[in-house]
């Protein structure tokens, strides 16, 4: 005899997401790819990150079609937001710890919903409940709740860890790969924005979920970062000869010294901007930025000048911490003077760095140097081809 436990009530459920899929039709797309799997095992509904969504039939008996709407989107907003693939890049200790992970994730889900008028079940989770301000990410969220909470699992969709009551793997019913759940996401950002665009009403955190997914940003820290760091590997492949270590081969010749390849340090020029309309606090922290990585790839001391600049050079100083750097200027903006200052010195650099909100000139020609820009703020024009850019938002 069948457990009537183990009886799904499908009409009710698929009435459920209809009704979710009617109200916010931005959501419809990813609503429908689920594929519905009845599991008594499960305590309410789950997904798991092949796009699988786990119903308990006695939960979907209990439940009105209202919050079991509010349900089905609770649950596609784990995968639409890859919460997934986001555990996965927390450290270990926080991975296995996958009912706290779950609460934050849930803390970032439902004051969303909650916000766009959505009924969720009794008992739900809020960062309220935690004495937490709505609209943050569950990163932001995991650190600051107490140490033992114990909720709902919403499966390996959510916290990237299997539950005991889904199917392995990709068995079982049609499953999503990773190319395709990609896709949906972008579908889905897209008809979000053409819902905003059409109707003007989008809530707060779907519009910026999507922003992110269509325009995402970049950490600007990293990529200025990397673009130092291969520069100065650019600078310091280069190779040439000295007679200040002779080659090992030279005993062998009798008479004959010959010279052994050395792979030089570069030298580094910062050129930066100090003309008014620069921000002090973004400056300073691309300038430690910058000087950091320097300090990483082993370019300190000596090796590394900075030029404050305008539309004259004021101070030129080589430097060894960013404590030891003067700024002066304030006025014009010309970067040209700062970086034919900083190829006319005695030690001419291999690359020069110039911090700089983009209002400036450049040189006519291409320097014989690696030039790399860090612009700073999003209205910064964009310099020759021939610069290497990142920017820095204000």
């Amino acid at each position: 005899m069948t457990d009537p436990r183990s009886r799904l009530d499908t009409t009710k459920l698929l009435a459920a997401r209809y009704r979710a899929a009617s109200d916010r039709p931005y959501l419809a797309s990813a609503l429908y790819a689920l594929t519905v799997v009845p599991s008594p095992d499960v305590p309410t509904m789950g997904v798991d990150r092949h796009w699988r969504c786990y119903v308990s039939p006695a939960f979907v008996d209990a439940t009105p079609v209202e919050e079991l709407a509010g349900v089905w989107i609770h649950e596609v907003a784990h995968l639409l937001r890859d919460h997934h693939g986001r555990a996965g890049r927390l450290p270990a200790a926080d991975q296995r710890d996958r009912y706290r992970v779950n609460v934050a994730q849930d803390c970032e889900i439902n004051d969303d919903l909650l916000a766009d008028g959505l009924r969720l079940p009794a008992g739900r989770v809020e960062p309220r409940l935690f004495g937490l301000p709505d609209g943050q990410l569950f990163e932001a969220y995991l650190p600051q709740l107490p140490p033992h909470v114990r909720e709902h699992d919403c499966g390996s969709g959510a916290h990237g860890r299997p539950a005991p009551w889904e199917l392995p793997g990709s068995a079982g019913p049609a499953a999503l790969g990773d190319v395709e759940a990609q896709a949906l996401r972008r579908l889905t950002a897209e008809a979000m924005r053409t819902h905003q665009r059409t109707r003007g009403t989008l809530p707060a955190g779907w519009q910026r979920w999507a922003e992110e997914l269509l325009e995402p940003t970049v950490d600007w820290r990293q990529a200025l970062s990397g673009a130092v760091r291969e520069a100065a590997a650019w600078a310091g492949g280069a190779v040439d000869y000295t007679y200040r270590r002779p080659s090992r081969r030279t005993p062998a010749l009798r008479g004959v010294v010959l010279p052994s390849l050395r792979r030089p340090l570069p030298r580094v020029a910062v050129v930066v901007d100090t003309s008014g309309s620069m921000g002090d606090a973004e400056l300073a922290a691309a300038l430690g930025e910058v000087t950091g990585v320097l300090r990483e790839v082993g370019v300190r001391g000596n090796r590394v000048t900075v030029l404050a600049c305008d539309a004259d050079v004021h101070a030129v100083s080589r430097v060894t911490s960013t404590e030891q750097i003067t700024l002066g200027g304030g006025g014009g903006t010309d970067m040209r003077v700062g970086i034919e200052a900083a190829l006319a010195a005695r030690d001419r650099p291999t690359i020069v760095i110039v911090l700089t909100d983009g209002f400036t000139p450049w040189p006519a020609e291409t320097p014989s140097c690696r030039i790399v820009a860090a612009l700073i703020g999003s209205e910064a024009p964009q310099p020759p081809g021939w610069v290497e850019t990142v920017r820095v938002p204000l």
